[in-house]
């Protein structure tokens, strides 16, 4: 017990130096502090476990769901909670809960992919954009003006309805619609990153463009980036439910919030659990993103008190 104390004070006294002898050590000692300010926060804590919360649910849901997600059982159709159904059935009688469980695998699908792409295509246009100046910016920033115009489910749903219903199409679709945004705040911090006297002295050293931009600029704008995105996630589930509420996203039999939601649209004061359950998911896994983006913000905003 005394070495594993001992061990434990010195990766605490090398994480807390002030004098790094490394650039590993001096990362994970920021690591180190934001983790400490981060965990003072109790909201964003609450938020860190919703979002592991879903990861676990999402990848043990064959463990955890009490019955298949597709199965039917019309002798139990529209049955309220109970022992045998925590969470009810549905109007064929699969079990809500199940299917909720499993529902958090397309959740989580959709903004895990969606996170792969749109903030990478926006800080690339973006920083491109900043770092160039002149005509490349102008053009590339109108057209990112043009995307911002429209409304972000409007568009999404134009998209949807030209590549056709799909939980595929849905992802792209929101990508697509995305990434202006994530242009906008690297074109912002690229802006200001530009006329720095680090950047300065890096071109100075006969750094080029390309370099510069992968090397320096992209990681600088990084930070912003995975709050916005972080924050962007419960907008995301949003767009994917009300897609799966339209029919436009996921297609049945599949398990997904919003197509769930939808099927119990015409019996919402009846059985109120068919929509209101599905509902209840998507508000927690929103609120705790929501939750964790302001954690994240307030220990990555280098502008913060």
């Amino acid at each position: 017990m005394t070495d594993t104390t001992t061990q434990a004070a010195g990766w605490r006294a090398w994480l807390t130096t002030e004098t790094p002898h490394s650039r590993l050590q001096a990362r994970m000692g920021r690591l180190w502090h934001g983790w400490l300010a981060f965990r003072r926060n109790g909201l964003a804590m609450a938020g860190l476990a919703i979002v592991l919360a879903l990861l676990l649910v999402a990848a043990l849901a064959p463990l955890l769901a009490p019955y298949h997600p597709y199965t039917q059982d019309l002798a139990n159709r529209l049955a309220p909670p109970g022992p045998l159904h925590w969470l009810g059935t549905d109007a064929f009688g699969r079990d809500i809960l199940s299917r909720l469980i499993h529902g958090t695998r397309l959740t989580l699908m959709v903004v895990v992919l969606v996170a792969l792409t749109a903030p990478v295509i926006g800080l690339a246009i973006g920083t491109v954009a900043g770092y160039l100046g002149g005509w490349v910016d102008a053009v590339l920033m109108r057209i990112t003006d043009i995307a911002l115009a429209f409304p972000k489910l409007i568009l999404a749903l134009a998209f949807v309805s030209a590549l056709g219903p799909g939980i595929e199409n849905a992802i792209i679709a929101i990508a697509i619609t995305s990434w202006p945004a994530y242009a906008r705040i690297a074109r912002a911090e690229t802006l200001t990153i530009r006329r720095s006297d680090y950047i300065s002295a890096v071109r100075l050293q006969g750094a080029s463009r390309p370099r510069i931009i992968l090397g320096h600029v992209v990681p600088l704008c990084t930070a912003s980036l995975i709050v916005r995105t972080t924050l962007d996630m419960a907008g995301v589930i949003l767009t994917a439910a009300g897609l799966g509420f339209l029919g436009l996203g996921a297609q049945p039999p599949l398990p997904e919030w919003g197509a769930m939601i939808a099927a119990g649209r015409h019996n919402v004061l009846e059985q109120w659990w068919v929509a209101a359950m599905p509902g209840m998911a998507i508000l927690v896994v929103s609120l705790g993103f929501n939750l964790l983006g302001d954690g994240l913000r307030d220990v990555l905003d280098p502008k913060g008190d």
